[in-house]
């Protein structure tokens, strides 16, 4: 189910290996498969591909960016950021944590404060006693159109600077990103904001140091950790830029809701259901030049240090997540 259940197995089979007294493997799991019964009387057909928008509005007002162009932000404290770390994410996703399916022992809710909210506290305070951090972004805003599945990000004189191709729904309302900006034939002019976030790569360096020790628990909490700040950072960030283009009065109050993506707008990262094309990636590098923060992009167009996320930001009131295929 998650890498904490590996590590218990592989402790498992070394003590079985070793001898170790009252050592034993858990029993085979039974897999299951339901069966589905499918009505092929009801099966829903795909509509042929093709350029039919989708009902998104085009009447929504266009906000005014502060700039145009890019920015670099280095140096961003912890704490500015540490209150976007979705613990939920953290702890059960990547650390594991989850009550006994027997029911017995502690809760979940019990693990998060006797083992969960402490383990996170003392990673804290070593990366900030061990400068571990180098949060940093690059960010900029870009005149835009659209047309088609295309979105043309513009020059300020109006020439083609690059675009977007993405995918669009082949069934219900049809949504493809483009959708969410103005179409080139209406003689406006929309925004489009990129970013590129890290932590850097001293947190990265610190968990292979942990692997090669072989402290693998140590590594998958430090590991899984590194990963939900570089979000908290990109969330932060988003934050960031809500409030530039004059809408983060929109947020909700409850931080929980903003985890559950309750604001205007959303953050699109590259390789996901609406844009699955990581090659785009390398456009925005050329955008944006994140090297200036040491990220770096390589031939399998993956970031590095891995703790790094980029993001097409999308100020659409009806900007929300999907799938396009």
């Amino acid at each position: 189910r998650d890498a904490f259940e590996g590590l218990r197995l592989m402790d498992a089979l070394i003590g079985v290996k070793r001898g170790v007294p009252g050592a034993v493997l858990p029993e085979l799991k039974q897999r299951r498969v339901p069966k589905k019964n499918i009505d092929t009387a009801v099966l829903e057909v795909e509509e042929p591909e093709g350029s039919v928008r989708s009902d998104v509005s085009t009447t929504n007002p266009v906000p005014t960016p502060p700039f145009l162009g890019t920015r670099v932000i280095k140096g961003i404290p912890l704490k500015d950021y540490a209150s976007w770390l979705d613990e939920g994410a953290l702890f059960k996703g990547q650390w594991g944590l989850k009550q006994a399916r027997t029911g017995d022992g502690p809760t979940y809710e019990e693990l998060v404060e006797t083992e969960g909210r402490p383990h996170l506290r003392g990673w804290l305070d070593h990366l900030q006693s061990n400068n571990l951090l180098e949060a940093a972004v690059v960010y900029g805003y870009f005149p835009c159109v659209s047309k088609g599945e295309d979105v043309i990000l513009l020059h300020e004189d109006g020439s083609e600077r690059t675009r977007f191709t993405f995918p669009r729904q082949r069934r219900g309302r049809r949504l493809c990103l483009a959708d969410f900006f103005r179409p080139e034939e209406s003689g406006e002019r929309d925004v489009i904001g990129l970013q590129v976030v890290t932590v850097g790569s001293r947190i990265g360096e610190a968990t292979a140091e942990l692997f090669a020790a072989n402290s693998y628990r140590d590594y998958l909490e430090l590991h899984g950790l590194s990963v939900q700040l570089a979000e908290a950072l990109a969330e932060y960030w988003h934050a960031r830029v809500r409030s530039e283009l004059g809408f983060a009065g929109e947020d909700p109050a409850d931080v929980e809701d903003m985890f559950a993506l309750k604001y205007r707008g959303a953050r699109f990262s590259l390789g996901y259901g609406a844009c699955p094309d990581l090659e785009d990636r390398a456009k925005i590098a050329d955008l944006l030049r994140p090297e200036r923060i040491g990220v770096h992009l390589s031939e399998e167009f993956q970031l590095h240090p891995e703790q790094s996320t980029d993001a097409i930001v999308i100020h659409h009131p009806e900007a929300k997540y999907f799938n396009a295929r």
